[in-house]
């Protein structure tokens, strides 16, 4: 068997640990008086409405035109983006043609506490009408709650030019940077189509030194000064510039992102009603069903070390490393995956897939405890162990894998058997496939890749090279 070098049981134990510790409590610090977030924790993960409640709304058009139902449509459609964009998996979301009306039910955000309803169907409701225009001129200014200035509705040649709007651009992305004085800052860096390129290139040549500024409905969001003609098509919303409304937060950088990605509603929505939803489950259920799980973890724990020493220590380890990759997926520890609404049929996926975790070590320990029964020495049992137990794994494994990318993709956010099965069974489904599918994922590279290589570099440690300690028979 080919060895592998002492440090790296140690290495892959470290990266293992830091990853539980960080996944579960996040990594945040401060910026100035912005709390900046670097890794999203468990507080952060945005439980769905079976577990924290949520808000239910019921919207009509805020206009005395005709509606169509093609325009009901448009808005059904824009609304439902901006609950994907805002990683919100479950949800309801139901049309009333007769009644001109859209009706939706989401969880509340995590993190929050005073539960103003509100506010929560703001997020998804705003006109989010963008626009580019010459100057800064304003009808009024107020202050907002943290004492920053305020402008709104444009006026005078502001109110007369507009440059760029909101379908003029092909993407919006919030980003972290640093400005000039090194300090670190949320902006939204915006792509434009071909044609607003040009636009936008003609407008910043011949406004050199003067203003342009970017409007979100009737408030200046930024009114930056054009230093230079802007021809790649790209432009940045910072804050902190004259005619801002205050520094962007991570979340509301994301928010407004997601606002302008999901473009324009045909017409500005009225809440007619809402009200909070009560959870079937709590959050004081939900403490109980942790504990449980660490009481669990701990017997498991305790079982696989009395069962098969080193193998079943190292099982432990990997289990943790697992756990932590399936909430480190859902809460949006990872920059390249998005956050995930965690429901409580997305726990049971978490779960399983541990519970197949389980399996795949037992399942190798197995097999060097038999190798080691025959009279192998410590390297080739491992390697056989390893070998004969492989296919076992990925046979078990693949099966549920593919079960849960086809619930995914039947059962997704967006798709045909939406009509058929309802948004709240869909969502439900989809939160289970998910969790089950990057548990499995997490348990590939924890079960059979770390736990290997573990394994090797322990069996190189001459005090340990005992096969007692790896499943044998004590002598």
């Amino acid at each position: 068997m080919r060895r592998v070098k002492k440090p790296v049981f140690f290495i892959v134990a470290a990266i293992i640990l830091a990853l539980a510790i960080t996944a579960t409590l996040g990594v945040k610090g401060q910026n100035g008086d912005n709390d900046v977030i670097y890794l999203k924790g468990v507080e952060d993960i945005r439980w769905g409405i079976d577990i924290q409640g949520g808000v239910e709304a019921s919207f009509t058009p805020a206009t005395d035109e005709e509606v169509t139902n093609a325009q009901i449509d448009a808005a059904e459609a824009i609304v439902e983006s901006r609950l994907i964009g805002n990683n919100i998996t479950d949800y309801e979301l139901y049309t009333d043609y007769g009644a001109k009306r859209i009706i939706v039910r989401f969880p509340w955000q995590s993190g929050e506490s005073d539960y103003n309803p509100e506010e929560a169907i703001e997020e998804i409701s705003a006109t989010a009408l963008l626009t580019f225009r010459e100057g800064n001129e304003h009808e009024s200014e107020s202050v907002d709650a943290n004492g920053a200035v305020v402008y709104r509705t444009p006026a005078g040649t502001t109110a007369e030019t507009v440059i760029l709007q909101g379908n003029d651009i092909e993407s919006a992305e919030p980003q972290l940077t640093q400005d000039d004085e090194g300090n670190l800052e949320y902006v939204i860096l915006l792509h434009m189509t071909s044609e607003a390129a040009d636009k936008f290139a003609e407008a910043t040549a011949r406004l050199v030194g003067k203003t342009i500024s970017i409007w979100m409905d009737d408030l200046m969001i930024s009114a930056p000064t054009v230093r230079q003609a802007i021809s790649n098509g790209e432009a940045m919303i910072t804050s902190g510039q004259a005619g801002s409304a205050g520094a962007f937060t991570a979340a509301s950088a994301s928010e407004l992102a997601n606002k302008i990605n999901a473009g324009a509603l045909p017409f500005a929505l009225k809440t007619e009603s809402f009200s909070t939803v009560s959870p079937t489950l709590g959050l004081s259920s939900l403490s109980a069903m942790a504990l449980a799980g660490i009481i669990a973890f701990i017997l498991i724990a305790i079982f696989m070390i009395l069962k098969f020493r080193l193998p079943g220590a190292v099982a432990v380890l990997c289990l943790l490393g697992q756990t932590a990759l399936s909430l480190a997926a859902v809460s949006g520890y990872f920059r390249f995956i998005n956050s995930f609404t965690l429901t409580l049929p997305g726990i049971a996926g978490i779960i399983l897939s541990i519970g197949m975790g389980v399996d795949c070590h037992i399942i190798t320990a197995s097999r060097i405890k038999e190798e080691l029964s025959l009279g192998k020495t410590i390297d080739s049992a491992l390697q056989s162990g390893f070998k004969n137990s492989i296919s076992a794994i990925i046979d078990g494994n693949i099966t549920v894998v593919i079960v849960a990318i086809i619930l995914m993709l039947v059962f997704g956010p967006t798709n045909i058997l939406s009509a058929i099965f309802g948004a709240s069974t869909t969502g439900a489904i989809y939160s289970f496939g998910y969790t089950l599918l990057v548990g499995i994922v997490g348990n590939f590279l924890m079960g059979v890749i770390a736990s290997r290589l573990m394994l090797k570099s322990l069996s190189g440690f001459k005090g340990l090279r005992k096969k007692w300690l790896f499943g044998g028979e004590r002598k």
